[in-house]
């Protein structure tokens, strides 16, 4: 919750972006994170955007909500996908942990992507793989979520990993 995804899919989608942003309310004080001030919305289903990388070759964008009550909707998007970006806000790793897991139980292909936000720590690729246990084969980029340019790059970065790991067919 809170690492940029709807920022994310609205920087870079080509169409309308469909969101789900409800305004966070006290009811859900108790479930939600509420250590982020300026933060008045959440996702309570998912973002919707698309993008070309080329003439012929369009991404389907979807943000799913990083809420573990949410994580049925996140095995309904997955259902047919071929990896996930895998956004985190690098103020709040331990938040990221129970999602790999779940991407790795549905045995998607991955990308971590750090938001970089302007109040962030930063920490080096080689520390950040070692506290989020990421084999030398899972790719990490840093990325800021409000730039069309960093998202790209991103979801290159997701485009690439899949077309070496895939096996033909898939792709």
């Amino acid at each position: 919750m809170g690492a940029g995804k709807t920022t994310m899919v609205h920087s870079i989608t080509e169409i309308a972006p469909l969101s789900t942003e409800e305004r966070m309310t006290s009811a859900g004080s108790h479930v939600d994170r509420a250590d982020l001030p300026d933060k008045t919305t959440t996702t309570v289903a998912m973002d919707f955007g698309r993008v070309h990388l080329s003439h012929d070759f369009v991404l389907y964008l979807f943000g799913a909500p990083g809420q573990a009550r949410f994580f049925d909707i996140l095995e309904d998007l997955a259902f047919g996908a071929l990896g996930a970006l895998v956004l985190c806000d690098p103020r709040h790793l331990a938040d990221t942990y129970p999602i790999l897991d779940l991407i790795e139980e549905l045995g998607l292909t991955y990308v971590i992507a750090i938001n970089q936000f302007d109040d962030a720590p930063r920490y080096t690729e080689a520390r950040l793989r070692e506290v989020m246990e990421l084999g030398a084969g899972t790719p990490l980029v840093f990325c800021d979520a409000r730039s069309r340019l960093s998202t790209r790059d991103a979801l290159i970065a997701l485009v690439q990993h899949l077309l070496t790991t895939l096996p033909e067919p898939a792709r």
